[in-house]
């Protein structure tokens, strides 16, 4: 290989670039964006709309129906799922892997925009959203006051935004929970039936009064006119002068018969922070921008803002990302540099000082460079990534340890400086390539995987995969310059050579380390016994390598499989849900309740209640979807002692005593790593019956409830609600003839208020004309009893001539997947249970359940993530494993001797599958990418022993080779390889100790299952691939040199 020989002699250029590319990253390092998790964007969608006073059969009719039937003709769709509830109907789309998220959020946005006309004039609101990750809230502001009206907070709070917006690196900023201000004509009833006039008459007047029709244009000789007319309502008392009748000199107005005035629309979403009315202000920062610039500049407009108060407002932060992401990121770059040291101690112990600081530099700037790279790709600095970096801590010494030791070599045999640095560094070059490629490969399956788990931790293996290249440059363009100005004769080990060198049997120096003598030691001594046992009773060593593997294999069922694991964060979210049918006051006062429940215990920070809807986002697979008024959520902020195990203990005694909490079910929800789902466990019951679907939904809960380590058990549609179904009589109103529209529109009008048009301040405001009935500020029942419709016969109907009134008990909410109707049964999984146990035992029930015609039902969950994620790992794994072999098959020009070094692989396995049992972690998701990751680590162990055997028959001075010449040369291989076997385990290891010490539920699996295997791998493989070498190979007839 050249590169080499090019760098060397080229050197003052090389070490230019090279000082480029360290500056770049650490540029990059500088200013990189940071957050806690990925940035990244789901092609899925959210379609929110609210209808208020439709239950949800008619919300299905009117409303889900269309909308998925015109979603539902796009392509590329994976899943639609729909939730249906009283006025509320959430529809998240979501496409196949690899769309495009932008193209297909303007799709469903295009699709629902061309059925617009056919839903409901009084939506209240219709939304979609696209939903990313990255469109968490970095900053969450409470505006809060126990006396200012909600006008005055919203004023407030806007006035905030207005400076907020104005930051660098913002991307919205929003105001929440607040009731949103309206002009209300409070009609009376009474009064309106004794001036002989119909509510739709009212209606009517207002609507053709608030109409804004431009007047067009008129030319008038050379020049061009625009026509005003009359244009929006310009204030109140326009409104209040509006006519609705005039006979003669008897004209009635507005003001006449209602009461015209600014006031509240009923509240659909209010909120407390610390016992506090309160109003939010959130921010989202742009996709790309550094968390920590743009939060203190957005801290300093709050400091700013802060005076101009009102006395009795306040401003209360209650999220700011920065703290968390300064954390967690600092957290994972003090266990890389505790990495760091480890692998330095491990390399000084073992080379020496002048040799180690050859190895050890190559570190900080192979992960500069990297970091560099990794900017330009586009990622950022999170804990991904971070982890990525960890990961290849101990795997890109191996280059630098190869080319320094085959350097010394050549400096020990007498060559000069320079022709050492090219001949010692030309001489590997090629071996290193192959074994960073094979490495490389390793990582392709996690780098590859076609599914939204895949997309969250990409990072990682770019960042694994950028820092192996990078340390691959350094190592043939640096190392042999720095190795042959540092290292001097006699100072470097003689028995860690490359695959590439000639056979040496040499001691160390007498000055060498203390380590690495013990290592040659155990090579001549205890290891080569062993060896030599080995070979001459092949069958005990596979006989007991099976009966390990076997063994242990048969404990995976005991380790369990999991997907994500917790977050550990000191946060929960507790969610209220009051009997359905509850009104909003009712479930105010009981979020009051939890909220004072909550806010004794010593170790709460701070408690943010949400009513009639969830907090708003504060964690990236956490989304607020629900907003309805019989539902709240309180946020809570604890005292970060570094134990998860405190919060789980608040979480059980919290789990205690809401079970005696009367009306309400009140669940305490703990935050989860990796793609959102609904519940850790969940059991859609399929079909289109309703009633069937109720009855086998309520069987199944039971079901689920008698299954051991189940918890938080749900089942929406078990719930009883109890509707007022208004029967017109359609023969009476037709004699009449009084249409059903009119009937219908008199009705909502008369409880929830009817808008009518758009009143427009001169602050340029807009304001919904609403006319509702004078009386309650709440929808109430005797207002029906009030309303009168006109017949065009002449006289006034009462609506109690027209209807029947009854009570119905109905369904209060159900779900749609994939447009079929759908009942849903969830769970959580109880502390001290795993969730995929405890879901097969559902399942094993579920299949014994005797099910109705028409009914089935599907796993999700998990579950259904878990398959989704490792569905193309398998897949990808071939794929490398294959390009791993063909890499090998070039680099030995033979079949059997790759088959030799896969042969580590499954003792791989084995290690990993050990490692998680006694440590009691579960085969998770990050456990999986360890397992993955081992496969690049002891093929390039097996590739040592193999090549340097090889290297030995070649040079051997015999004619005709026997079986006894070719186990002298494994032997010989074992004895003067197993320090860099030994070395790369060592620095790999200490390199993941201090992440995997750290007890996170998230790496440290991944970390046992990576020492796991690589001790038992490393000590099987110095073994078995000897006895299979001796087994698979053929004595060769060899020519004289």
């Amino acid at each position: 290989m050249n590169i080499p020989s090019l760098a060397i002699k080229n050197h003052q250029f090389t070490l230019v670039v090279i000082l480029l590319l360290v500056a770049l990253g650490t540029a990059s390092l500088l200013n990189m964006p940071r957050s806690e998790d990925p940035q990244f964007d789901f092609p899925m969608t959210l379609t929110s709309v609210v209808y208020p006073g439709t239950n949800p059969i008619d919300m299905e009719k009117l409303v889900v129906d269309p909308i998925e039937d015109a979603i539902n003709e796009l392509e590329d769709i994976h899943v639609i799922r729909t939730d249906i509830e009283d006025g509320v109907a959430i529809i998240q789309t979501e496409f196949i892997y690899g769309s495009d998220p932008d193209e297909k959020y303007d799709d469903v946005v295009a699709a629902i925009a061309t059925i617009r006309d056919d839903l409901p004039a009084n939506i209240r609101r219709l939304k979609t959203d696209k939903i990313s990750p990255a469109d968490i809230n970095i900053l969450q502001l409470a505006i809060s006051s126990p006396s200012a009206s909600y006008g005055d907070l919203k004023l407030t709070a806007e006035r905030l935004e207005n400076r907020l917006e104005r930051v660098s690196g913002v991307k919205r900023v929003e105001v929440k929970a607040y009731p949103e201000q309206q002009v209300q004509v409070k009609t009376d009833l009474i009064r309106l039936a004794a001036l002989d006039i119909s509510l739709p008459e009212l209606e009517q007047a207002l609507r053709a009064s608030a109409a804004n029709i431009p007047g067009g244009h008129v030319n008038i000789g050379q020049r061009r006119f625009t026509v005003q007319t009359s244009g929006d309502f310009s204030s109140i008392d326009e409104i209040r002068r509006t006519i609705v009748r005039s006979s003669g000199d008897h004209v009635v107005y507005v003001q006449d018969i209602a009461d015209v005035s600014f006031g509240d629309d009923l509240p659909s979403y209010l909120a407390r922070h610390q016992g506090v009315r309160s109003v939010f202000v959130t921010v989202i920062q742009r996709k790309g921008s550094n968390i920590f610039n743009v939060t203190k500049a957005l801290n300093k407009e709050v400091e700013q803002f802060r005076p101009t108060l009102d006395n009795s407002i306040s401003i209360e932060t209650v999220v700011d990302q920065s703290g968390s992401v300064n954390k967690r990121v600092g957290e994972f770059f003090n266990n890389l540099l505790q990495g760091l040291i480890l692998v330095g101690i491990a390399t000084v112990l073992v080379l020496g000082f002048r040799a180690s600081l050859v190895v050890v530099l190559a570190i900080p700037m192979s992960i500069l460079i990297g970091l560099g790279w990794l900017d330009v790709s586009g990622y950022g600095i999170q804990q991904m990534s971070i982890a990525g970096l960890v990961i290849a801590l101990g795997l890109l010494v191996d280059n630098a340890i190869v080319v320094t030791e085959n350097v010394g070599r050549f400096m020990r045999e007498g060559h000069d400086r320079l022709t050492s640095a090219v001949k010692g560094s030309s001489q590997v070059g090629w071996a290193v390539v192959s074994g960073t490629l094979t490495t490389i490969l390793a990582f392709f399956p996690i780098l590859l995987l076609p599914s939204h788990s895949g997309t969250f931790i990409r990072s990682m293996p770019v960042t694994v995969v950028i820092t192996l290249i990078a340390s691959l440059v350094i190592a043939l363009m640096l190392t042999p310059l720095m190795a042959s100005r540092f290292l001097k004769q006699g100072s470097c080990s003689k028995n860690a050579k490359h695959k590439t060198h000639e056979l040496n049997q040499d001691s160390p120096d007498q000055d060498a380390p203390w380590a690495l003598k013990q290592i040659h030691r155990f090579a001549q001594g205890p290891y080569q016994r062993m060896l030599s046992f080995s070979l001459k009773r092949p069958w005990i060593i596979m006989i007991i390598s099976v009966a390990v593997l076997v063994s242990t294999l048969s404990l995976f069922k005991s380790v369990g499989v999991s997907l994500f694991p917790k977050a550990e964060k000191a946060q929960i979210l507790v969610n209220i849900e009051t009997a359905e049918g509850s009104s909003f006051d009712k479930t105010y006062d009981l979020a009051i309740a939890v909220e004072q429940i909550i806010a004794k215990h010593p170790q709460v920070i701070s408690v943010t209640t949400n009513i009639g809807k969830g907090n708003p986002r504060v964690y990236y697979n956490i989304t607020p979807k629900r907003e309805v008024p019989n539902y709240a959520q309180v946020y809570v902020q604890l005292d970060d002692t570094g134990a998860y195990q405190d919060v789980e203990t608040f979480i059980t005694t919290l789990r205690k005593e809401f079970k005696t909490l009367p009306a309400a079910r009140v669940t305490v929800q703990e935050f989860m790593q990796g793609p959102p789902y609904v519940a850790p466990i969940s059991v859609r019951i399929m079909g289109d019956d309703l009633d069937a679907l109720r009855t086998v939904a309520v069987d199944i809960e039971n079901l689920v409830k008698e299954t051991k380590g189940t918890v938080n058990v749900d089942n929406p549609v078990a719930r009883h609600k109890v509707d007022i179904r208004i029967n017109i009589n359609r023969d009476k109103a037709a004699r009449l003839q009084i249409p059903i529209r009119n009937i219908d529109q008199a009705i909502r009008t008369a409880l929830v208020g009817q808008t009518v048009g758009s009143y427009r301040d001169e602050q340029g405001e807009d304001y919904d004309i609403v006319i509702r009935s004078a009386g309650s500020k709440n929808p109430h029942f005797e207002a029906l009893r009030d309303v009168n419709l006109k017949s065009p016969t002449g006289g006034m109907i009462m609506l109690g001539h027209l209807v029947e009134i009854e009570m119905e008990s109905i369904i209060p909410r159900f779900q749609h997947h994939n447009l079929e109707r759908m009942a849903r049964v969830t769970a959580d999984v109880d502390t001290g249970f795993q969730t995929e146990p405890v879901t097969n035992s559902i399942i094993a029930k579920l299949d014994q359940y005797s099910w109705p015609d028409g009914i089935h039902y599907i796993i999700g969950g998990e579950q259904e993530n878990r398959k989704e994620s490792f569905g193309g790992m398998l897949q990808a794994l071939i794929i490398a494993l294959l390009g791993i072999f063909a890499v090998l098959v070039l680099q030995f020009r033979s079949f059997i001797q790759p088959l030799i070094i896969f042969a580590a692989i499954p003792f791989a396995i084995t290690g990993a599958i050990l490692g998680l049992w006694v440590t009691g972690y579960t085969f998770s998701f990050t456990a999986f990418i360890g397992l993955t990751s081992l496969v690049g680590i002891v093929v390039n162990n097996s590739i040592i022993l193999v090549d340097y055997a090889n290297q030995i028959r070649a040079s051997a001075k015999v004619k005709v080779e026997s079986k006894l010449d070719i186990a002298n040369a494994i032997i010989e291989s074992g004895k003067t390889r197993l320090l860099p076997i030994l070395l790369t385990t060592m620095t790999t290891i200490g390199g993941l100790l201090p992440l995997t010490l750290s007890g996170s539920s998230m790496w440290s699996p991944m970390g046992w299952a990576i020492i796991g295997g690589l001790v038992v791998s490393t000590v099987l493989t110095l073994l078995v691939v000897p006895v299979l070498y001796q087994w698979l190979s053929k004595p060769q007839t060899l020519s004289q040199p």
